[in-house]
């Protein structure tokens, strides 16, 4: 995404998002700069756009969200990338979250299993001048192993154990993101991969809707929370 481009009314509102941001404990500069240039009124229904730079999870249609701010980013946070990755995210959803990845990584690749949605993102992120995404139509908890291996990897749903095939497609070195059921809770679990070695460390308690897929839940008409 180009900076300088975002020729809205919304500047004022992305100032106080990030202002909140950094009220909640998001001190990682690349990320509040993220906020303060992605324009999230694009990737929210037109109705809600009053409402776009609430600190809030807003509806976007197909039972699906868009996440609260703060959440979203925790999570990139917690990966510390550097602006020169190959990240993987798992749920496009509005494609708010990859707008926000681009700001803060290489070249992005998410995979959405619901191609309305990946319809919507697509057209959004290009309104959004986001050009370093490739979003894809398929079921995330296989990952994307044409392109892998990805420097990070986001999971925007709740998984009953960590997908094998996202461990697989991590670079030596790499981190992975996702929510992990451990029965009535959900914990945030960082993954951090050392050759054939995984190291996993808790980010907190979460709270997320099932991972739909083949390493994930079956689907029961139960769709989940995509970022």
């Amino acid at each position: 995404m180009e900076a300088g481009r975002l020729a809205d009314s919304y500047g004022g509102y992305r100032s106080r998002l990030v202002e909140t941001l950094r009220s909640n404990g998001i001190n990682d500069m690349s990320v509040l700069r993220a906020f303060g240039e992605v324009p999230r009124h694009l990737f929210v229904p037109e109705a809600l756009r009053r409402r776009a730079y609430e600190d809030t999870a807003l509806p976007i249609g197909h039972g699906q969200t868009i996440s609260q701010p703060t959440t979203q980013a925790r999570y990139l946070q917690s990966l510390s990338l550097t602006g020169v990755e190959q990240v993987l995210e798992v749920g496009t959803g509005s494609g708010y979250q990859a707008a926000l990845l681009t700001m803060v990584a290489a070249q992005v690749v998410s995979v959405e299993r619901i191609p309305a949605l990946a319809s919507g993102a697509r057209r959004a992120l290009a309104e959004a001048n986001a050009s370093a995404v490739t979003v894809l139509d398929g079921d995330g908890s296989l990952g994307w192993k044409p392109l892998a291996p990805y420097d990070a990897i986001l999971v925007a749903a709740a998984s009953p154990a960590v997908p094998e095939p996202l461990l697989r497609q991590l670079k030596d070195g790499g981190r992975l993101v996702v929510p992990v059921a451990d029965g009535a809770v959900q914990k945030l679990r960082q993954i951090l991969r050392h050759g054939d070695a995984f190291v996993e460390s808790e980010l907190g308690e979460v709270q997320f809707v099932p991972l739909i897929g083949r390493h994930g839940y079956a689907d029961n008409g139960k769709q989940g929370n995509l970022l």
